[in-house]
Parts: C-alpha cells; sequence; structure tokens
C-alpha cells in the first residue's frame, strides 16, 4: 500500500476515539476521514466515506457494532478492512481472534495496533466484511451475539435451532444443539436476528427457527430434525406463514 488509506471510527466513547486517533497519528499511511458515535451515523458515514479501514466498537448506543458490520455489507461494493474494538477482558479478546475475528481491547495498546496494522499493510485490504468468518466447517459461518450481562458469544449457525421471545423478561433467547438457552441482550430485534443467516426466518412474533432443522409443517406446527425433534412451541401464525413456506419450498 503506497497511498494512504482511508479509516473510520465509530464509536461513543470520546475518551477511546482520542486514544486511537492519538496512536493514528503515528502512521503517515492512515488518514482518520471521520468519527461517528452511533450505529446509524455510522452507517451514513460509511456509505458517505467509503473507507479502507473501519474502527468499529462492538456496543454502541443504538445497536451492535456487529449489526452495523451486516447493514453496510449489503450496501457495500468497494474493497475495506473492519476491526473490531472494545473494553471486554483479554481473554475472551483471544479466544474471538480464534474464530478469526479481528478485535483490539480498549484501551488501544500501541504494540497491538501495530500488529493489526501491519497485517493491513502486508495483506491489502482483502475480504472486507469478515466479520461471518468460515470456522473450519466448510461453508458454515460464525456470528456473535450479546447476553444481557454484556458477554460476547460467538455461535455457529448448526449450533442454533430456533430463537424465542420471553415475554415476562422482554428479551429473546437463543435455543442451542445441546439443550440449553441463551438469552440475549434486551435490545435485540427479531430483524436483527434474521439477518445473521438466510436460514433464520421468523414463523410468529416470538420464534424464529434454523430452516436447516426444519422437517416439515405440520398443522401449523413445525416439526424439526434431532436435536430440536420433542420441541411443540414452533407454531407458525398466518402473517409468516406465507413467506415461511416460500422459504421452505427453495430448500
Amino acid at each position: 500500500m503506497n497511498d494512504k488509506i482511508k479509516a473510520v471510527i465509530v464509536d461513543d466513547e470520546e475518551t477511546a476515539i482520542d486514544n486511537l486517533c492519538f496512536e493514528l497519528k503515528k502512521y503517515q499511511w492512515v488518514s482518520v476521514e471521520g468519527i461517528a458515535h452511533n450505529g446509524n451515523s455510522g452507517i451514513r458515514l460509511i456509505e458517505k466515506e467509503h473507507p479502507d479501514l473501519l474502527f468499529l466498537d462492538v456496543e454502541l448506543p443504538d445497536m451492535l457494532g456487529m449489526d452495523v458490520a451486516i447493514k453496510v455489507h449489503e450496501i457495500q461494493n468497494w474493497d475495506m478492512h473492519i476491526i473490531f474494538y472494545t473494553a471486554y477482558n483479554k481473554y475472551l479478546i483471544d479466544a474471538l481472534r480464534n474464530y478469526a475475528f479481528d478485535f483490539l481491547l480498549k484501551p488501544v495498546d500501541p504494540n497491538e495496533l501495530a500488529k493489526a496494522l501491519g497485517r493491513l499493510r502486508e495483506t491489502g485490504v482483502k475480504n472486507s466484511t469478515n466479520f461471518l468468518v468460515n470456522n473450519g466447517r466448510e461453508g458454515e459461518k460464525s456470528f456473535m451475539v450479546v447476553t444481557p450481562m454484556g458477554d460476547l458469544r460467538v455461535l455457529r449457525v448448526s449450533d442454533i435451532g430456533y430463537f424465542r421471545y420471553v415475554s415476562d423478561r422482554k428479551i429473546w433467547e437463543v435455543a442451542l444443539a445441546n439443550g440449553s438457552f441463551i438469552p440475549l441482550k434486551r435490545n435485540t430485534r427479531a430483524e436483527h436476528l434474521c439477518a445473521y443467516d438466510p436460514a433464520f426466518v421468523q414463523i410468529h412474533q416470538s420464534y424464529i427457527i434454523n430452516m436447516n432443522y426444519l422437517l416439515m409443517v405440520q398443522g401449523g406446527q413445525c416439526v424439526m430434525y434431532p436435536p430440536f425433534n420433542e420441541v411443540d412451541e414452533l407454531q407458525v401464525s398466518k402473517k409468516y406463514k406465507k413467506e415461511m413456506m416460500e422459504r421452505f419450498c427453495q430448500l
């Protein structure tokens, strides 16, 4: 990379932004073209600037950083590398890196930033939205969710049978193949979950299923493949039936 690369920062913490900008000034080949303090303004800024490099906070006031990345991916027609950064603990960051996410810990460590930018300069800005990554199983993606306690979890599509909305707690939760449930952060919405993978289809106001596990629809009820074959709560509502059946027929 002989020319300067354009960078954009999307973060709501002024101290973290100042720290990152201070460190980036040491790199003459990096130019910070804009800063946004929430997801929606970040998306507009990214659309306007078409940056080569995006520093994206994991958790923003109006949405998750992952959701920003997904929305940008829908309209992106240029090369852009994304580096997530967060205040979560170092051990979790190291675990997430094993899934090939590019993460930095707040406050940004100069040595870690140097490594990330060094990798970028060596390889070029490629595979711009590698936030959905191959996890070792051919063709399968991983993505990140956040729990009400702020913990990050990386899940494979095949780990998930369905999502259900728990009305008394006002949260969505994930039903996993191992029989456990993971509660999701309160501001998680159905459209966010469906955006993670085309296999996730809403069948009811309170249910989103993984179509890969759907065997048949019998009397308005979804009959699933094991290990979800004993689940009897997945009823298809009239509102979502047409789209759901169209998607089922395409499988």
